[in-house]
């Protein structure tokens, strides 16, 4: 049983709905967009006790200002179907994403529902790509390819040790493992590959 499984609040019902309309046709990292959406979701599940049912939502969710169309805004929609938790836990999402095109991305663990969700998306995310960079058959040639991605691991491990204390430790240690892996993973690429 996931917190996806029958029966359900009707809030998770109505954005498992929303989310496979929003999300048809999209694709992250090489699947459908709702099995990145579904995954998010059921890892909240596995590692929080009962999460709020607009956690659960935000979940679900956090990926569909990417995919929306530009009129109506997303977010009063989200607002008038959701109420204020759910669009403010994806707004809070779609702002760290965008931070981490910047040189120095901020670290923000003081909102535990956003903390969570941004958990979740990272361990998914992550061990999604680790899953890609071993079908691919050649794993460091897969990651020398990303240099953006191995700029990023530093930050990845700092927003782990800094999250690590406030989230559940069951979902602190995956992201710790996934991101280990990783971080091994990357030793391998040859050092000329690396710049």
């Amino acid at each position: 049983m996931t917190v996806l499984s029958p029966p359900r609040p009707a809030i998770i019902d109505r954005a498992l709905r929303d989310a496979r309309r929003w999300c048809k046709g999209h694709t992250i990292d090489d699947r459908p967009a709702l099995a990145h959406a579904v995954r998010v979701a059921v890892t909240i599940g596995d590692h929080v006790l009962q999460p709020p049912p607009d956690l659960v939502a935000a979940a679900l969710l956090h990926d569909v200002p990417d995919f929306a169309p530009a009129a109506p805004d997303i977010y009063q929609v989200l607002a008038a179907d959701y109420g204020p938790e759910v669009p403010r836990i994806i707004a809070a999402l779609q702002a760290e994403h965008r931070t981490l095109d910047e040189p120095d991305p901020p670290l923000c663990v003081d909102d535990l529902p956003v903390l969570l969700a941004s958990t979740a998306d990272k361990i998914v995310a992550l061990g999604s790509l680790l899953r890609r960079a071993r079908a691919s058959g050649d794993v460091p040639g897969f990651f020398a390819r990303r240099p953006a991605l191995r700029a990023l691991l530093p930050h990845f491990r700092a927003y782990q040790r800094a999250a690590g204390p406030r989230v559940p430790a069951g979902m602190s240690a995956r992201l710790d493992v996934t991101l280990t892996l990783l971080e091994q993973a990357i030793a391998t690429i040859p050092t000329a590959s690396r710049s």
